[in-house]
């Protein structure tokens, strides 16, 4: 069954702005990822480069370009939609991860998965 995971306030999230990063299981392995508000939707990915499974962001929690329009993966340049995470140019192969979010009264959630679990602590 899945559930929820409270993640950050949406206040934390801002369009085109830093990322929220958090801890997580991904096929039973630990694996950081990202939340990022895009155009006012709250989305989040793992922070997998489908080019080479490397970690994406240039400094800490930044992932969008100047212009606030793509993710960019630090490393070789491959750009993906921020609301989708599909691969939008350079050395992709696919898409990013998506991890399934929701916001409701100030608060943002991800959602675990048959892939996706928390961390046990």
């Amino acid at each position: 069954m899945n559930e929820s995971v409270e993640l950050c306030a949406s206040a934390d999230l801002v369009d085109g702005g830093r990322a929220v990063a958090f801890d997580l299981l991904y096929g039973g392995q630990p694996s950081r990822a990202f939340a990022i508000r895009y155009q006012g939707q709250v989305h989040a990915y793992l922070n997998r480069c489908s080019h080479v499974p490397m970690e994406m962001d240039y400094q800490e929690a930044r992932f969008f370009d100047d212009s606030g329009r793509w993710l960019l993966c630090s490393t070789h340049g491959a750009a993906y939609e921020p609301d989708s995470g599909a691969c939008a140019g350079g050395p992709c192969r696919g898409g990013l991860v998506k991890i399934a979010l929701t916001e409701s009264n100030g608060v943002v959630r991800w959602h675990t998965g048959p892939q996706l679990k928390p961390v046990e602590f």
